[in-house]
């Protein structure tokens, strides 16, 4: 029986193979195969375990080989395919010195014993206790995923990870509470079950509690607590964010200290959908392999609102250390992230952001190794005019000079400030802008639901992720809407990527409405949102 355990990398991780050698000589545990300080340790952890789980621990000198030798080993959960590849060495150095007899000369090869019936390869993770009880460890998803994607189905995992492991389609898992379960399960291989259907699930996959339907698109319940239009007078700043949540679009808005952007923003996610089966798989394997995944809550289809504070470092966003953990940009994948105060964070950091919203990815490479991490984000900034919050204000006087307000805005940069599709000026009455009026949260869903359902419909993908090609192709601009865009390109000076900008803002608007064809109500509002019309942005 070929043993796995899985290494943990950044996302993709290996697959590791745990081999014992039972041989004469002073009683020892030797390990081999660059395993770090928490993984050598399993030596005691194990030894303990199957002493007090009422096995006989194997008086010969033992050698435990992870291969491939070359990969780092790191983490406890190693612990229970080791011990599990001790007892089976011990299974088969008795299985063949019983076959044998008292003839020491026996080369006769004995026939396979009992515990090698239940498959050619197993996944074993875990951590022991003392007593050999099973502790539930971190990355099960991504290990389990690894495994089937390899050709190995049957797992054996901690019983708090179980449900977890189950969720990925074509595994068989048993889940384990101690050391003795997870041996006898070797050789029982009905014993590995396949995800089975429950209560709480429907054709739409596995379904958080308290989620409601409109028009055909799940959304998280929102109480008053999350009611994105408790903001009063901010109705048009809470259109915005219908279109940017409709299509996928990244916003930032600016105000004044206190006229409500933040609290609209903070409960953005009341206006997300959630994520389908296949976006949710690549987020469960992310929240996995970072230990933030619920035994709860299996699946992740509810979809990340990540708010890190503005001292966040740049490692702290992009990801990396030693084990190339996610960062935020990577945990709010398929999701949002939601930079308040953004004008308060490093200018680094910021910078930072503009290859992974372009490309959806990033690549980090640490100690000779690389990751791609998925980080395919809705950017989210709040900030104000200028460093004391006032500059334009018709109320209060601005008391900062004009280079500190220069100065203010330069961290932003002119190539993120292009990434970013909605821009909104918000004041403590009103937002400069058009839209719809004292929509409710049920009515802005509605018109969300519409755009998201006719979106995957037609291209499968968000408006704001089209490329040039599929802008050409799905965005059908009316006479009105041409005449619009063209005179606003030349006027305002758009760039290119401006102009792609307002084709894919204007699909979303009409894609709310039910519109084929983009017309010039749409297009006038794309502009306005993109020019910022009345702020410092241009």
């Amino acid at each position: 029986m070929n043993i796995l355990s899985f290494s943990p990398f950044g996302y993709e991780g290996s697959l590791v193979s745990v081999e014992v050698d039972l041989r004469r000589g002073i009683p020892a545990v030797d390990m081999v195969g660059l395993a770090d300080g928490a993984v050598k340790e399993s030596r005691e952890r194990m030894r303990s375990a199957i002493r007090n789980s009422g096995f006989d621990f194997p008086p010969e000198r033992v050698l435990i080989s992870l291969s491939p030798a070359d990969l780092k080993k790191e983490g406890a959960g190693f612990d229970l395919a080791v011990a599990l590849a001790v007892l089976n060495a011990k299974e088969e150095l008795d299985h063949r010195e019983k076959a044998c007899g008292d003839d020491s000369d026996c080369v006769a090869l004995p026939q396979v014993p009992p515990i090698q019936r239940a498959g050619d390869s197993i996944l074993v993770m875990g951590e022991l206790e003392l007593n050999g009880a099973v502790r539930p460890v971190r990355g099960i998803h991504a290990a389990v995923s690894t495994a089937v994607a390899g050709g190995v189905q049957l797992c054996i995992v901690p019983e708090a990870n179980a449900k977890e492991a189950r969720e990925v389609s074509g595994s068989r898992v048993f889940g384990a509470r101690n050391l003795t379960e997870a041996f006898y399960a070797l050789s029982k291989k009905d014993a590995f079950t396949a995800k089975s259907g429950g209560a709480e699930e429907n054709k739409d996959g596995l379904l958080p509690r308290g989620v409601v339907n409109v028009g055909g698109i799940w959304f998280a319940y929102a109480g008053e607590e999350m009611d994105i239009t408790a903001a009063k007078g901010q109705e048009a700043l809470t259109r915005a964010l219908q279109v940017a949540a409709a299509g996928g679009h990244n916003v930032l808005a600016f105000g004044p200290p206190g006229c409500g952007k933040t609290l609209s923003l903070q409960r953005f996610p009341s206006l997300m959908p959630l994520l389908t089966m296949e976006e949710a798989q690549s987020v469960t394997r992310i929240y996995s392999i970072a230990g933030l995944l619920q035994p709860e809550n299996p699946v992740v289809r509810i979809p990340p609102f990540r708010m890190p504070h503005q001292t966040a470092s740049i490692e702290g966003i992009c990801g990396g250390g030693p084990r190339c953990s996610p960062g935020e940009i990577t945990l709010a994948h398929n999701g949002a992230l939601f930079l308040d105060e953004a004008a308060e964070f490093r200018s680094s950091v910021l910078q930072m952001l503009r290859v992974p919203l372009e490309s959806g990815a990033i690549t980090l490479c640490r100690a000779g190794r690389s990751t791609t991490f998925p980080a395919d984000f809705q950017l989210l900034l709040a900030a104000n005019p200028c460093p004391c919050g006032f500059y334009g204000s018709k109320d209060k006087i601005c008391l900062c000079s004009a280079r500190s307000v220069e100065q203010y805005w330069k961290k932003f940069s002119g190539p993120l400030l292009d990434r970013i599709d909605i821009r909104v000026q918000v004041s403590g009455s009103k937002i400069r802008g058009g839209g719809q009026k004292g929509l409710t949260l049920c009515e802005l869903r509605e018109g969300i639901a519409n755009a998201v359902r006719i979106q995957r419909e037609r291209q499968g993908k968000k408006n704001s992720k089209l490329s040039p090609e599929e802008i050409t192709h799905f965005c059908s601009l009316s006479p009105q809407a041409k005449e619009i865009l063209e005179a606003s390109s030349s006027r305002y000076d758009f760039s290119p990527r401006a102009v792609s900008s307002c084709m894919k803002l204007s699909r979303t608007i009409a894609d709310i409405s039910g519109k084929s064809e983009i017309d010039g109500i749409s297009m006038q509002e794309a502009v306005v949102y993109r020019r910022c019309e009345g702020g410092v942005l241009m």
